[in-house]
């Protein structure tokens, strides 16, 4: 199963469509908030269901904030991170995946693509993909019998 996660896109469709067209076959696309109109395009383009919450400058009645996914006996928790200050570390995100027995967890809001495994727990932040940030990137999420492989996939930079 392959995954593509994206986050902070703040309005720049056209590298969300790059992103995603790298991103190939995928079986699931995961938007985690700021900009929800991004995720809803890209739900037009590819035809498919995308998995989405809300980030701190969205506004969508009826999309959760955050929310959990059961995949292959693996249990996501996808939220944007601005409600546990990831900005100032994950240590109110951890206490929450510990609460939901989440196995992975997807999270935005720094515009920071990060990668790390805290307490068996695997973190993913895909980064960002907003107009003018220099080093825009997001995720690409394996999970085949049970393992788990995430990579960030890098994109030329998202000028002007």
């Amino acid at each position: 199963m392959k995954i593509a996660v994206l986050s902070d896109t703040h309005g720049n469709q056209a590298l969300a469509a790059q992103a995603l067209d790298m991103a190939g076959d995928v079986d699931h696309i995961i938007h985690l908030g700021d900009d929800f109109d991004d995720a809803t395009f890209l739900e037009a383009l590819s035809g498919r269901a995308v998995t989405k919450v809300l980030g701190n400058c969205d506004f969508a009645a009826g999309t959760p904030r955050e929310t959990t996914l059961v995949l292959e006996d693996k249990k996501f928790l996808l939220t944007h991170g601005d409600l546990y200050g990831v900005k100032g570390g994950l240590e109110k995100l951890a206490a929450k995946a510990a609460e939901e027995k989440a196995d992975v967890v997807l999270y935005g809001h720094t515009h920071l693509q990060s990668v790390q495994t805290i307490g068996g727990v695997l973190y993913i932040n895909p980064g960002c993909l907003k107009k003018g940030f220099s080093k825009p990137s997001f995720a690409l999420v394996s999970l085949e019998r049970g393992t788990l492989v995430a990579d960030i996939v890098h994109l030329p930079p998202a000028f002007p």
